[in-house]
C-alpha cells in the first residue's frame, strides 16, 4: 500500500533529514568569505584579505575539525550525527565538496586578482620572469639573507625522512650524482622567519605610469628553488616541487590527571609544535607521480587527503600586502567613536586623586547615572573597556578586580593595568583560560607575568572551559561598597575589537554585582552555585532558560496571540535548540536568525520550519555579538553574552549571558537588529537545501549595508561630521 501523507503532528523532529551537517555548514560559511574575494564591488586588496581569511580558515578547520574526524575513523567510532553521517561520511563530502573551492581559489587568484594588482602597480612574478639585473640582485641576497637560514636534509638509507612541520612550505627535491648516477631525494624547508613575498628595491621594480611601482617582488620558495646548486655543490638539480602539510593541532589534554594544568598544557605544545599526525597535503599539480607517491607513503595519507594547486601554495601569507601603504585599494579607514557619555570624562593617571574633574564625571558616576551599552569596534575599545579597567587600576578607592580572560594581545594593556593594580594595592584575580585554542602559549606568559606580582591567578573549573566576558570592579564609596560589572560578548583583545562586532554592557545593578560574586566565587572556589539572580550562566541554568523562553513565545500562539524571536549568534548547532525552534515555527511563531557561521537548521521546510528566517552577514568586520530577543506579548526581553547555541557553549564552557533592564539600551540593540535584518548587501539567506544566496538590491532599492549604517549612526551619535 502507498506510504499516507504525514500530518505536521506526526513529523520526527530528531529525523536526520532536518538537520544540516556542522561541518558542511562551516565549508558554506568559508565559502562565503571567498565570495567576497570575487566581489568585484570590494576594493582589491579587501578581495585579497579575503582570499587570505579562506586560506588561514581552512588551515584552522582542518588542523581542528578534520583531524578530529580521523581520529573518530581511526577509533572505529560508528555514532552518527544529528544529519545521519558517520566519521567516514563527513570526510568524503568535505573532500568532495572542498575541492572545487580550493580550484576556485586558485584560479581567482591567478587569472584575476594576480592580473588586477599588476594594473595598480603590485607585481607578484615568478622568478623565470625577471631581468638578468633582478636576478643578480636576488642572488646576493640568497647568499647574504637566505642561505644561512637554510639547512638541506637528505633522504638516504643512512637520513631517514624528515619531521615536517605543521604548515610548513617545503621543497621536494631530486638531485642526481654525475659520478654515480644515483637518484637521490632531499627536503628543503621555506623558512617562516623570512617574508614570503620578497620586495625588490625601488630602483629595479617594473615601470607603472612612468614611474617605479608601488611595489614588485617573488615568492621566497622561487628563489630558493633558483638557487638550490648553492645547497648541493657538485650535484645535479633534476627537478624540484613546492608541498605544504597540515597536522592536527589540536591538544589532547586530561584534566583530571594533570596535577599541575599549567606545566601539562606548556608539555602539549610542546607536542603541538612537533606536531600530530599528518591531515592533509598540498602539491602543485606539476608535481610527478614519484615523488608525490613517495610523500603520501612517508607522511602515511591516503589520495583523498592529497589537494593539487595550479600556482601559489599557502595564499594566507597574501594578508601581508594589507602592509602597503595604498589607502585607494583599501575600504575607507574606520576610527571607532567615543560614547558620547564618555567624551568628556578623564582617567585618572597623573593625579589619582583628581577624580572628578571640571570636564565631567568619572567613569563610575557615568555607570551611576545609568547603565551603558558598547558596541565595537564601531565604539572604541581603548576608550570604554580600557579605561573602566584602567581607571579602577588608578582609583584609591577601588578594593578589587575580578576578570575572566579567554583570549587577549600579547602586549595586552589590559592585563599591565591589572599589574597596574595589583602594584597599586587593589586585590586582583584573574581567570585565566588556559585551554583557549591557538592562544595557550600567550596565556601561560601573561599567567606567570600576573602571579609574579601578587594576582590571584585561576585556571577555572575542571573539565569546562571558562569562555565568558566579565570584569567585576569593587568599589568603596561615601555609603556602601559597590559593585561595577562589565559583561560582554567578546574578548578583552584591543586588536579584534577593532575588526570584530561586540556588544558591552556596563552597570552597577545590585543583582547583577551579586550574581557575578557568585559566579567569581564558583570559579575560584568550591562553590556549586546552581541559581543566578539575572544572569544565565552555562552549564547551570542557560539551556533551561533559553528554551523555557522559546517555549514561552510557542504558549503565546497556542493561546491565541503572536509570537517573535530574533537571535543573533556565531553558529546554531545543538539539536536540543534547533528541534525547540522547529516546534516554535510549528506553533506559528515568527523567528529570524542572524547566524554567521555554522547553521544546522533547515528554514523555509513546509510543516516545519516555514516561519523560521536564517540569515549570515559577511562584512568587513567579523560579526561576533550575541543578542537574543523575545517578544512575550510586548513585554520584550532581550539578552547579550558569550554563548552560541552549541553543545559546547551550553553545556561544556561556563559562558554567561545578561538581560538588558535598561529600556533605551533595549530599544538599541533592537534596532542593531533591524538593521541587520534589513541588510541587502552583505547578507546571505540560508536556503532550505542548505545553500546560502547573496541578497541584492533592487534596480529601485538602495544598497543597504547594516555595518556601514551603524558605522554612521556611530559618527552621528558621537557629533562626527
Amino acid at each position: 500500500m502507498p506510504k499516507t501523507k504525514k500530518t505536521a503532528t506526526e513529523i520526527d523532529l530528531s529525523d536526520s533529514q532536518y538537520y544540516f551537517n556542522r561541518e558542511l555548514s562551516w565549508l558554506e560559511f568559508n565559502n562565503r568569505v571567498l565570495y567576497e574575494a570575487c566581489d568585484p564591488r570590494s576594493p582589491l586588496l579587501e578581495r585579497l584579505k579575503f582570499l587570505a581569511i579562506f586560506s588561514s580558515n581552512l588551515d584552522e578547520f582542518f588542523m581542528v575539525r578534520v583531524a578530529a574526524l580521523k581520529q573518530q575513523v581511526e577509533a572505529k567510532v560508528s555514532k552518527l550525527t544529528p544529519d545521519g553521517r558517520t566519521p567516514q561520511e563527513q570526510l568524503e563530502e568535505i573532500s568532495q565538496r572542498l575541492r572545487p573551492l580550493v580550484v576556485q581559489q586558485h584560479r581567482h587568484f591567478e587569472q584575476v586578482l594576480r592580473p588586477a594588482l599588476a594594473r595598480e602597480g603590485i607585481h607578484l612574478l615568478d622568478y623565470i620572469d625577471l631581468n638578468q639585473e633582478q636576478r643578480t640582485y636576488l642572488q646576493g641576497y640568497f647568499e647574504e639573507q637566505i642561505f644561512p637560514v637554510l639547512t638541506p636534509l637528505a633522504v638516504d638509507p643512512s637520513h631517514p625522512f624528515p619531521h615536517i612541520s605543521n604548515l610548513s612550505l617545503n621543497l621536494a627535491v631530486a638531485i642526481k650524482n654525475p659520478e654515480t648516477e644515483e637518484e637521490l631525494f632531499a627536503r628543503v624547508k621555506v623558512p617562516k622567519v623570512l617574508p614570503r613575498f620578497l620586495p625588490l628595491p625601488e630602483e629595479l621594480r617594473l615601470q607603472h605610469k612612468g614611474k617605479a611601482a608601488n611595489w614588485t617582488g617573488v615568492p621566497l620558495e622561487q628563489v630558493i628553488a633558483h638557487n638550490l646548486e648553492t645547497l648541493f655543490p657538485g650535484m645535479d638539480i633534476q627537478e624540484y616541487h613546492s608541498f605544504r602539510i597540515t597536522r592536527d593541532a589540536d591538544l589532547e589534554l586530561e584534566e583530571d590527571e594533570a596535577d599541575d594544568l599549567m606545566l601539562a598544557i606548556e608539555q602539549e605544545l610542546r607536542k603541538r609544535r612537533v606536531g600530530g599526525s599528518t591531515v592533509r597535503l598540498e602539491i602543485q599539480s606539476q608535481m610527478p607521480e614519484s615523488v608525490r607517491g613517495r610523500l603520501v607513503r612517508e607522511l602515511d595519507l591516503s589520495e583523498r587527503d592529497v589537494y593539487e594547486v595550479d600556482g601559489l601554495l599557502g595564499l594566507g601569507d597574501l594578508m601581508s600586502f594589507m602592509a602597503l601603504p595604498l589607502p585607494e585599494l583599501k575600504d575607507p579607514p574606520w576610527k571607532s567613536v567615543v560614547p558620547p557619555r564618555l567624551q568628556k570624562i578623564t582617567t585618572p593617571l597623573a593625579n589619582p586623586d583628581a577624580l572628578e574633574t571640571e570636564e565631567g564625571k568619572d567613569f563610575f558616576a557615568v555607570i551611576r547615572e545609568q547603565d551603558l551599552l558598547v558596541h565595537h569596534p564601531y565604539h572604541s575599545f581603548s576608550s570604554t573597556v580600557l579605561r573602566f579597567i584602567t581607571h579602577a587600576a588608578y582609583d584609591p578607592d577601588v578594593l578589587a578586580i575580578k576578570m575572566t580572560l579567554y583570549r587577549t594581545s600579547g602586549d595586552s594593556p589590559i592585563l599591565n593595568a591589572l599589574i597596574t593594580a595589583a602594584e597599586n594595592g587593589k586585590q586582583v584575580a584573574v581567570l585565566m583560560e588556559l585551554k583557549a585554542r591557538f592562544d595557550e602559549e600567550n596565556n601561560i606568559y601573561w599567567a606567570r607575568r600576573l602571579e609574579g606580582v601578587g594576582v590571584h591567578v585561576v585556571y577555572g573549573v575542571a573539565g569546562l572551559k571558562t569562555h565568558c566576558k566579565t570584569v567585576m570592579v569593587v568599589r568603596r564609596e561615601a555609603d556602601r561598597i559597590r559593585r561595577y560589572v562589565h559583561i560582554g560578548t567578546g574578548n578583552y583583545n584591543p586588536k579584534t575589537a577593532r575588526i570584530y562586532t561586540d556588544l558591552g554592557l556596563f552597570s552597577c545593578r545590585e543583582d547583577l554585582g551579586a550574581d557575578l560574586t557568585d559566579l567569581f566565587n564558583y570559579l575560584t572556589g568550591y562553590s556549586r552555585q546552581q541559581a543566578y539572580r539575572k544572569l544565565l550562566v552555562a552549564p547551570v541554568n542557560l539551556r533551561d532558560r533559553m528554551l523555557d523562553l522559546i517555549c514561552r513565545e510557542i504558549e503565546h500562539c497556542q493561546n491565541g496571540s503572536s509570537g517573535r524571536i530574533v537571535a543573533k549568534m556565531n553558529a546554531l548547532v545543538d539539536p536540543q535548540m534547533i528541534a525547540t525552534l522547529y516546534k516554535a515555527s510549528r506553533a506559528g511563531v515568527q523567528i529570524d536568525l542572524i547566524v554567521r557561521g555554522m547553521c544546522c537548521l533547515c528554514p523555509g521546510v513546509k510543516e516545519l520550519s516555514e516561519n523560521i528566517r536564517v540569515i549570515s552577514i559577511v562584512g568587513r568586520f567579523l560579526e561576533h555579538s550575541r543578542i537574543y530577543y523575545f517578544h512575550n506579548q510586548g513585554q520584550e526581553e532581550i539578552y547579550i553574552g558569550s554563548a552560541d547555541w552549541m553543545p559546547r557553549n551550553l553545556d561544556r564552557r561556563v559562558e554567561a549571558i545578561t538581560p538588558i533592564d535598561d529600556p533605551d539600551i533595549a530599544k538599541d540593540l533592537q534596532e542593531i537588529l533591524g538593521t541587520m535584518l534589513a541588510d541587502n548587501r552583505q547578507a546571505w539567506d540560508l536556503q532550505p537545501d542548505g545553500r546560502y544566496i547573496q541578497r541584492r538590491p533592487a534596480a529601485d532599492c538602495p544598497q543597504s549595508s547594516s555595518q556601514k549604517i551603524l558605522m554612521e549612526l556611530a559618527l552621528q551619535s558621537a557629533g562626527v561630521t
